[in-house]
């Protein structure tokens, strides 16, 4: 990550109050993909799945964009 989790959370809390429970995603850094051997990103039919222990989990369909 490019900053640490202090920071996020300094940044964060400047601009909105975070309460007990507030889940700050960071997602990740532009590239990942390329960097890869081999190579690889998401295409339209891949899943993404997201994971809080003991709470639940979130997946979600990757889809071709639409104009």
């Amino acid at each position: 990550m490019i900053f640490d989790a202090p920071a996020l959370i300094e940044f964060s809390s400047g601009s909105t109050t975070l309460l007990p429970g507030t889940v700050i995603l960071t997602g990740t850094p532009h590239g990942v993909g390329m960097a890869r051997k081999p190579p690889r990103w998401l295409k339209p039919g891949d899943s993404v799945t997201i994971e809080i222990e003991k709470i639940a989990a979130l997946t979600n369909l990757v889809a071709l964009e639409s104009d």
